[in-house]
Protein backbone atom coordinates (compact mmCIF):
# COMPACT_ATOMS: atom_id res chain seq x y z
CA UNK A 1 0.00 0.00 0.00
CA UNK A 2 1.51 3.44 -1.37
CA UNK A 3 2.19 6.23 1.86
CA UNK A 4 0.50 8.83 -0.10
CA UNK A 5 -2.91 6.23 0.38
CA UNK A 6 -2.61 6.34 4.07
CA UNK A 7 -1.24 9.66 4.28
CA UNK A 8 -4.88 11.18 3.05
CA UNK A 9 -6.79 8.62 4.89
CA UNK A 10 -5.48 10.57 7.92
CA UNK A 11 -5.53 14.03 6.45
CA UNK A 12 -9.72 13.21 6.48
CA UNK A 13 -9.45 11.93 9.69
CA UNK A 14 -7.63 14.90 11.42
CA UNK A 15 -7.05 17.59 8.56
CA UNK A 16 -2.57 18.15 8.92
CA UNK A 17 -3.76 21.79 8.31
CA UNK A 18 -5.29 22.50 11.39
CA UNK A 19 -2.13 21.98 13.01
CA UNK A 20 -0.65 25.16 14.70
CA UNK A 21 1.89 27.25 12.81
CA UNK A 22 4.82 25.94 15.38
CA UNK A 23 4.00 22.39 15.09
CA UNK A 24 5.70 19.27 12.64
CA UNK A 25 2.34 17.48 12.44
CA UNK A 26 2.71 15.56 8.75
CA UNK A 27 4.73 13.65 6.57
CA UNK A 28 8.39 14.00 8.68
CA UNK A 29 10.29 10.95 7.14
CA UNK A 30 10.09 9.36 3.87
CA UNK A 31 7.97 9.32 0.48
CA UNK A 32 4.38 9.66 -0.74
CA UNK A 33 5.91 6.86 -2.91
CA UNK A 34 6.63 4.68 -0.55
CA UNK A 35 5.15 1.15 -0.32
CA UNK A 36 4.37 0.22 3.22
CA UNK A 37 4.24 -3.31 4.49
CA UNK A 38 3.71 -2.36 8.34
CA UNK A 39 2.04 0.24 10.21
CA UNK A 40 2.77 0.91 13.83
CA UNK A 41 1.54 3.85 16.58
CA UNK A 42 3.21 5.33 19.52
CA UNK A 43 3.22 7.99 21.47
CA UNK A 44 6.95 8.91 20.70
CA UNK A 45 9.84 7.01 19.21
CA UNK A 46 12.66 6.03 21.25
CA UNK A 47 15.89 3.73 19.93
CA UNK A 48 14.24 0.39 21.94
CA UNK A 49 11.56 0.80 19.90
CA UNK A 50 12.89 1.34 16.16
CA UNK A 51 14.91 -2.20 16.96
CA UNK A 52 11.10 -3.85 16.63
CA UNK A 53 10.28 -2.35 13.43
CA UNK A 54 10.31 -4.35 10.48
CA UNK A 55 12.12 -2.67 7.45
CA UNK A 56 9.45 -0.82 4.90
CA UNK A 57 7.52 -0.03 7.49
CA UNK A 58 5.24 3.24 8.51
CA UNK A 59 5.30 4.67 12.26
CA UNK A 60 2.70 7.23 13.31
CA UNK A 61 3.56 9.49 16.25
CA UNK A 62 1.56 11.80 18.41
CA UNK A 63 4.76 14.18 19.07
CA UNK A 64 7.27 14.88 15.74
CA UNK A 65 10.34 14.01 15.81
CA UNK A 66 11.76 17.33 14.95
CA UNK A 67 10.25 20.73 15.82
CA UNK A 68 13.10 22.66 14.67
CA UNK A 69 15.33 23.04 11.41
CA UNK A 70 18.01 21.05 11.75
CA UNK A 71 21.37 22.65 11.22
CA UNK A 72 23.63 19.86 10.95
CA UNK A 73 22.97 16.26 11.03
CA UNK A 74 25.88 14.16 13.57
CA UNK A 75 23.72 11.33 14.98
CA UNK A 76 24.45 12.79 18.28
CA UNK A 77 21.11 14.29 19.55
CA UNK A 78 17.76 12.38 20.15
CA UNK A 79 16.63 13.64 16.61
CA UNK A 80 19.46 12.82 14.46
CA UNK A 81 20.02 9.59 16.59
CA UNK A 82 16.46 8.33 15.64
CA UNK A 83 17.02 9.96 12.27
CA UNK A 84 19.70 7.70 11.40
CA UNK A 85 18.27 4.44 12.09
CA UNK A 86 14.94 5.62 10.27
CA UNK A 87 16.79 6.05 7.04
CA UNK A 88 18.83 3.14 7.37
CA UNK A 89 16.12 0.72 7.55
CA UNK A 90 13.35 2.68 5.01
CA UNK A 91 11.14 3.56 7.72
CA UNK A 92 8.38 6.39 6.69
CA UNK A 93 7.24 8.74 10.17
CA UNK A 94 3.94 10.47 9.98
CA UNK A 95 2.97 12.36 12.91
CA UNK A 96 -0.30 13.95 14.46
CA UNK A 97 0.11 16.33 16.72
CA UNK A 98 -2.31 20.04 17.72
CA UNK A 99 -4.51 18.87 14.60
CA UNK A 100 -5.51 15.45 16.26
CA UNK A 101 -5.42 17.36 19.83
CA UNK A 102 -7.99 19.77 18.92
CA UNK A 103 -10.15 16.94 16.72
CA UNK A 104 -9.97 13.82 18.63
CA UNK A 105 -7.59 13.29 21.94
CA UNK A 106 -8.70 16.17 24.39
CA UNK A 107 -12.92 14.58 23.97
CA UNK A 108 -11.80 10.88 23.72
CA UNK A 109 -9.31 11.13 27.33
CA UNK A 110 -12.43 12.96 28.67
CA UNK A 111 -14.88 11.05 27.87
CA UNK A 112 -12.99 7.52 26.96
CA UNK A 113 -10.84 7.22 29.76
CA UNK A 114 -11.89 9.36 32.38
CA UNK A 115 -15.62 8.99 32.00
CA UNK A 116 -16.29 12.53 32.24
CA UNK A 117 -19.97 13.85 31.54
CA UNK A 118 -18.45 16.00 28.57
CA UNK A 119 -20.98 19.04 28.09
CA UNK A 120 -18.79 20.97 25.82
CA UNK A 121 -14.98 20.95 23.43
CA UNK A 122 -13.60 24.06 22.01
CA UNK A 123 -10.55 22.99 20.15
CA UNK A 124 -8.38 21.56 22.32
CA UNK A 125 -10.53 22.56 26.12
CA UNK A 126 -12.97 20.01 26.62
CA UNK A 127 -16.08 20.67 29.15
CA UNK A 128 -17.23 17.83 31.69
CA UNK A 129 -19.77 18.25 34.72
CA UNK A 130 -18.66 16.66 37.61
CA UNK A 131 -20.38 17.88 40.58
CA UNK A 132 -18.50 15.91 43.52
CA UNK A 133 -15.99 16.58 46.38
CA UNK A 134 -12.64 17.54 45.12
CA UNK A 135 -11.15 14.58 47.45
CA UNK A 136 -13.20 12.00 45.39
CA UNK A 137 -12.84 13.57 41.81
CA UNK A 138 -9.00 14.25 42.28
CA UNK A 139 -8.80 10.64 43.63
CA UNK A 140 -10.62 8.67 40.91
CA UNK A 141 -8.79 10.85 38.09
CA UNK A 142 -5.54 10.02 39.69
CA UNK A 143 -6.83 6.07 39.74
CA UNK A 144 -8.10 5.81 35.97
CA UNK A 145 -4.37 7.26 34.85
CA UNK A 146 -2.75 4.98 37.20
CA UNK A 147 -0.72 8.43 38.46
CA UNK A 148 2.09 7.34 41.25
CA UNK A 149 1.49 10.52 43.20
CA UNK A 150 -1.02 13.17 43.04
CA UNK A 151 -0.08 16.62 42.21
CA UNK A 152 -3.06 19.62 42.86
CA UNK A 153 -4.05 22.68 43.34
CA UNK A 154 -7.38 22.72 45.89
CA UNK A 155 -9.28 25.88 45.86
CA UNK A 156 -12.66 25.02 46.94
CA UNK A 157 -14.42 21.98 48.83
CA UNK A 158 -16.46 20.92 45.41
CA UNK A 159 -15.73 20.28 41.61
CA UNK A 160 -18.99 21.80 39.77
CA UNK A 161 -17.38 22.00 36.41
CA UNK A 162 -14.10 20.76 35.04
CA UNK A 163 -11.65 21.85 32.17
CA UNK A 164 -9.53 18.91 30.21
CA UNK A 165 -6.14 19.53 28.22
CA UNK A 166 -3.56 17.01 27.32
CA UNK A 167 -0.20 17.41 27.00
CA UNK A 168 0.97 20.94 28.84
CA UNK A 169 -2.18 23.35 28.71
CA UNK A 170 -1.27 25.87 31.28
CA UNK A 171 -0.60 28.68 28.26
CA UNK A 172 -4.59 28.09 28.17
CA UNK A 173 -5.53 29.69 31.73
CA UNK A 174 -7.27 32.84 30.22
CA UNK A 175 -9.30 31.12 28.38
CA UNK A 176 -10.88 28.17 31.43
CA UNK A 177 -13.99 29.03 32.46
CA UNK A 178 -14.80 26.37 34.64
CA UNK A 179 -14.00 25.55 38.81
CA UNK A 180 -11.04 23.19 38.26
CA UNK A 181 -8.65 22.48 35.33
CA UNK A 182 -6.39 19.03 34.66
CA UNK A 183 -3.52 19.20 32.45
CA UNK A 184 -0.11 18.12 32.58
CA UNK A 185 3.28 19.61 32.91
CA UNK A 186 1.88 22.07 35.55
CA UNK A 187 4.84 24.58 36.83
CA UNK A 188 5.27 26.29 39.90
CA UNK A 189 4.21 29.99 38.76
CA UNK A 190 1.67 28.34 37.26
CA UNK A 191 -0.24 26.67 40.27
CA UNK A 192 0.43 30.55 41.64
CA UNK A 193 -1.36 31.61 39.31
CA UNK A 194 -4.53 29.47 39.30
CA UNK A 195 -4.33 29.89 43.21
CA UNK A 196 -4.55 33.71 42.63
CA UNK A 197 -7.61 32.97 39.84
CA UNK A 198 -9.16 30.57 42.03
CA UNK A 199 -9.36 27.81 39.75
CA UNK A 200 -8.28 24.36 41.22
CA UNK A 201 -5.76 22.38 39.28
CA UNK A 202 -4.86 18.75 39.01
CA UNK A 203 -1.62 17.48 37.43
CA UNK A 204 -2.34 14.33 34.67
CA UNK A 205 1.27 14.95 33.77
CA UNK A 206 2.35 14.92 30.12
CA UNK A 207 3.04 11.02 28.78
CA UNK A 208 -0.03 10.09 31.40
CA UNK A 209 -2.31 11.99 29.79
CA UNK A 210 -1.42 11.44 25.82
CA UNK A 211 -0.10 8.01 25.82
CA UNK A 212 -3.81 7.15 24.80
CA UNK A 213 -3.27 8.61 21.58
CA UNK A 214 -2.25 5.22 20.71
CA UNK A 215 -5.12 3.26 21.17
CA UNK A 216 -7.63 6.32 20.11
CA UNK A 217 -5.32 6.02 16.56
CA UNK A 218 -5.55 2.42 16.48
CA UNK A 219 -9.51 2.32 17.14
CA UNK A 220 -9.56 4.91 13.84
CA UNK A 221 -7.96 3.49 11.45
CA UNK A 222 -8.19 -0.46 11.83
CA UNK A 223 -10.94 -0.78 9.61
CA UNK A 224 -9.30 1.14 6.53
CA UNK A 225 -5.73 -0.99 7.31
CA UNK A 226 -7.79 -4.05 7.22
CA UNK A 227 -9.19 -3.58 4.02
CA UNK A 228 -6.14 -3.17 2.17
CA UNK A 229 -4.82 -6.12 4.51
CA UNK A 230 -2.80 -4.21 7.20
CA UNK A 231 -2.72 -3.51 10.74
CA UNK A 232 -1.57 -1.06 13.44
CA UNK A 233 0.66 -2.31 15.87
CA UNK A 234 0.71 -0.16 19.04
CA UNK A 235 4.39 0.00 19.95
CA UNK A 236 4.29 2.17 23.52
CA UNK A 237 7.92 4.19 23.95
CA UNK A 238 8.49 4.47 27.85
CA UNK A 239 8.35 7.07 29.43
CA UNK A 240 11.61 8.82 30.55
CA UNK A 241 10.95 9.84 33.72
CA UNK A 242 11.14 7.70 37.51
CA UNK A 243 9.08 8.40 40.13
CA UNK A 244 9.28 7.21 43.60
CA UNK A 245 8.22 8.27 46.89
CA UNK A 246 10.72 9.29 50.15
CA UNK A 247 12.30 6.27 51.50
CA UNK A 248 12.70 4.45 48.30
CA UNK A 249 15.59 3.32 46.24
CA UNK A 250 16.58 5.12 43.36
CA UNK A 251 16.81 2.37 40.46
Amino acid sequence: MKLKEIYQFLDELSPFELQEKWDNSGLIVGSFDDEIKEVYISIDLDEEILETIEENSLIITHHPLIFSPLKRVNFDSYSTKLLRILIQKNISLISMHTNIDKTHLNRFVAHDILELDVIDSEEYICYATVNDSFSNFANKISSKLGLEYLKYVKCDENVKKVALVTGAGMSMIDEIDADCFITGDIKYHDAMEAKARGISLIDIRHYESEKHFSPLLKGLVDGYLKKNKLKAIIRASKNPFKFCTQGETVE
